[in-house]
């Protein structure tokens, strides 16, 4: 495998680094060309959390596909974090669908995998990949950077249903544009199928974010499967015992674990 750091320069001219995991080419394979996962972590738009960067990518890996880890504009860099955070999704999967070939991908199997305000971000992003009004402005099409498929873990969808207040002085960074705020508004029947899990006890991401979100991809006809586990809490990751951080062993799920299974189950089922 080999491993790389890209720079990007995304459609409002901001750059932004990406970590490129490419499996070996492996002689005649049946299937010669993999998928790709672009992982996009979570960490409250001010940190991005490793636990959903490289481990996740590289458990892709070992289920045959490409993989990425994506950085996109948090509250402290330069400038808003919206439109940008977004962009640097849409610009992402534009890049490498325009450079498949020397990443042995197959185009049309490039999926999103958005964990917490990650989530937000790839949910926005298909938002914006089908708004005629960012379209115009950044001049892209919806083709060329729409991805395949999304997967959503533990999801902000909705700025206002999080389990804590905002912090004064973060308060300013907060969209106003309602489209902005709520990814569900911009559901459209062109939404990418999604893959969707979260915890009911979840105290940070409400799991009326993604209650929210299955309603909106149900009233476009866009098709969507959902694991809502009864216990995991926030930010559990592949739920492993070797991703625990010292002090919260309830990160350890096995129940909660299945979710990395099922969604390559479903992927496949979409795929077939």
């Amino acid at each position: 495998m080999k491993v790389n750091d890209l720079t990007l320069t995304n459609f409002n001219k901001r750059e932004f680094k990406v970590h490129t995991y490419t499996l070996d080419s492996i002689g005649d394979l049946v299937t010669p060309k993999h998928p790709l996962a672009i992982i996009i972590p979570g960490g409250s738009f001010d940190h991005l959390s490793l636990r959903e960067g490289e481990p996740v990518a590289l458990a892709f890996n070992n289920c045959g596909f490409n993989s990425v880890v994506m950085e996109y504009n948090l509250v402290q860099d330069e400038g808003d974090i919206y439109p940008d955070a977004g962009l640097d999704v849409l610009t992402t999967v534009k890049y490498f669908r325009d450079h498949a070939r020397e990443y042995n991908i197959d185009p049309a199997k490039i999926v999103t995998v958005g964990f917490s305000a990650g989530g937000h971000v790839a949910s926005f992003a298909n938002s914006m990949a089908n708004s005629p009004k960012y379209q115009k402005e950044f001049s892209f099409t919806s083709s060329a950077v729409l991805p395949s498929k999304t997967i959503l873990g533990y999801p902000l969808i909705n700025l206002a249903k999080i389990g804590f207040d905002v912090p004064a002085e973060e308060e300013g960074k907060v969209p106003t544009d309602e489209f902005v705020k709520n990814s569900a508004l911009g559901v459209t029947a062109k939404t990418p199928a999604t893959f969707i899990f979260h915890a009911w006890d979840d105290p940070v991401v409400l799991v009326t974010n993604t209650m929210e979100y299955i309603a909106a991809l149900h009233a476009k006809n866009v098709p969507c499967e959902v694991h809502i586990f009864n216990r995991g809490g926030h930010g559990f990751s592949l739920a492993r015992k070797d991703m625990v951080i010292k002090g919260r062993e309830w990160q350890e799920n096995p129940h909660a674990a299945h979710w990395f299974k099922l969604a390559q189950e479903w992927l496949a089922s979409e795929w077939s």
